[in-house]
């Protein structure tokens, strides 16, 4: 299997890395080249799809994590990199497939390996897409044209977050494309002046600010309070402020542990714990579970047309006409949908706390699954911290002792930031916070990682050191 991904590798379309490190002004120009892509593919509609054929989405839910835009070029958004990634990391934390990541070797092993699950994933979701009925009733001439821009799409997609990591960019493409993501929703739900229609013979604009100004001038401030489905109102932007706020203050809280380096006399640090020790990963986690269901649930009820099994009613129940709403309003993938609108989440309180606990109880699970899997447990990070030459003061060099230390912590904190990551995501889905619970959490965490890289980048230019210590911290 060695040789065969070897081999393969070989004919992949590849992005070369710079033969020098580009200047931080040249990164800053590929990564816009490469934002500025996204978000053309993003505006562009696939050729083909649209007007008699063209549904509700019924896809809503993984548009935030997959930073995908229903109709376009980028319906599939980043989803076959963040899948493929997500199962390989998984299968070489756990040893299933064992790589030595510290080996330049292994390390182009399991890059072109990731590449080749990647384009697996494309041609089986592009597949699932089309034939599942997510983008509606096609002819063959129509099915055949729209794979062919899925898969083109896509590659560009992998090829441009390549481009970002090999060090022509900042970062990674997959956390810039979903910034831009979910930037874009809630810049849309605060600024969007496009008016929707309340009844046959009433309108009322769309974006929170607009909404406002024109509720001051009809002397109908108490309307912009609170609104049904989801739009934006002053309880869900105030909440989203509260939600941002109170991320931003949680991501600061860690433990340090003072450490030496034994190799360099005199060099002292800290090796931090994060109160969110596996930050959003369980959350993602869960919502890609969630989506998952919701999304064969969707093509089992497309497939099996008026006429479904008799269990499936237990599994999920969807509105007769998908053009009215495309979110179940039965079985159990009802519970594990949040409610669209805070006047829903108030009328079914069950429905709530079932979906509450569901997200919190399985963002414990994964976060304690990813600690194990993930080289995150104490037994691992010991290791690293043996082999990078340091010790922590009071305790002996030696990787039980360190073991031990950190047993007090990271199984605590590893539970205690499930919880709380999973309440901040629960309660602002529920409420319905701009650019759903998860996509705050992903900007807020996506924001926080450049600014730590862009003040990196900038203090390695006078202390090499300085930064190493920096990008530990």
């Amino acid at each position: 299997m060695r040789d065969f991904i070897k081999s393969v590798g070989t004919v992949l379309p590849e992005i070369p890395k710079p033969e020098k490190k580009p200047s931080l002004n040249e990164r800053f120009v590929w990564t816009g080249i490469a934002l500025i892509a996204y978000l053309v593919m993003a505006t562009t509609p696939l050729y083909g799809f649209g007007g008699p054929n063209h549904q509700q989405d019924q896809l809503a839910f993984l548009r935030v994590v997959f930073a995908s835009a229903q109709g376009t070029l980028m319906e599939l958004g980043i989803g076959p990199i963040v899948t493929s990634g997500l199962i390989l990391q998984l299968l070489v934390g756990s040893d299933i497939i064992k790589l030595n990541m510290s080996d330049t070797a292994d390390r182009a092993i399991f890059g072109s390996a990731t590449k080749l699950l990647t384009l697996i994933v494309i041609v089986g979701e592009s597949f699932a897409y089309i034939f599942g009925g997510a983008l509606g009733a096609l002819a063959p001439n129509q099915e055949l044209v729209i794979f062919v821009q899925l898969f083109v799409a896509s590659m560009l997609v992998l090829l441009l977050d390549e481009l970002i990591q090999k060090g022509w960019g900042i970062g990674s493409g997959v956390s810039l494309f979903i910034l831009a993501g979910v930037c874009q929703t809630v810049m849309w739900y605060t600024f969007s002046p496009i008016p929707f229609a309340l009844s046959s013979t009433q309108q009322a604009l769309f974006g929170f600010i607009p909404a406002t100004i024109s509720a001051f001038f009809t002397n109908d401030v108490g309307s912009i309070v609170i609104r049904e489905f989801k739009y934006p109102s002053l309880l869900t932007f105030s909440l989203t402020i509260v939600m941002i706020l109170v991320l931003i203050y949680i991501e600061g809280i860690r433990v340090e542990l003072p450490i030496t380096s034994i190799k360099y006399r005199g060099f002292q640090g800290v090796y931090p714990i994060k109160l969110l020790y596996v930050s959003n990963i369980p959350v993602i986690l869960v919502s890609a579970l969630g989506a998952n269901v919701t999304f064969f649930a969707r093509l089992l009820n497309n497939y099996n047309g008026s006429n479904p099994p008799w269990w499936f009613h237990y599994l999920a129940v969807f509105p007769s006409n998908s053009t009215t709403s495309s979110y179940p309003i039965g079985g159990l993938v009802y519970y594990l949908t949040a409610p669209q609108s805070v006047s829903q989440t108030v009328a079914d309180p069950i429905h709530s706390a079932i979906y509450l606990t569901y997200l919190v109880g399985m963002a414990v699970i994964f976060a304690r699954l990813w600690v194990e899997i993930g080289g995150l447990n104490p037994r691992a990070v010991a290791k690293n911290l043996m082999d990078a030459d340091v010790q922590v003061p009071g305790f002996r060099r030696s990787g039980l002792s360190i073991e031990q230390m950190l047993n007090r912590y990271i199984p605590t904190l590893t539970i205690i930031g499930g919880i709380l990551i999973g309440l901040i995501a629960g309660v602002s889905d529920l409420f319905g916070v701009f650019g759903t619970g998860i996509g705050i959490l992903l900007m807020v965490d996506i924001i926080l990682q450049y600014y730590q890289m862009l003040l990196k980048e900038q203090v390695e230019e006078v202390s090499p050191a300085l930064a190493g210590l920096i990008g530990a911290s």
